[in-house]
C-alpha cells in the first residue's frame, strides 16, 4: 500500500532521489508511527467495554 503521507519538504527531497527505496522507507516509517496511536487507544477502548459488561452478567 503506497501512502502519500509525507509533508512537501520530504517529498520533495525524496522524489529528486533515483532510487525510490528511502522513499517507500520513510511512507512506512510514518504508517508505522500513524498506526501505534490507533491500535493502542482501539485495545484499551476493547478493554474498557469489555470489562463493563463482563461486570454487567
Amino acid at each position: 500500500m503506497k501512502s502519500n503521507a509525507q509533508c512537501a519538504m520530504c517529498r520533495a527531497v525524496l522524489e529528486s532521489e533515483e532510487g525510490m527505496s528511502t522513499a517507500e522507507g520513510i511512507n512506512n516509517g510514518i504508517m508505522y508511527l500513524m498506526a501505534i496511536p490507533y491500535v493502542l487507544v482501539g485495545g484499551l477502548g476493547f478493554f474498557i467495554y469489555y470489562r463493563f459488561f463482563k461486570l454487567k452478567k
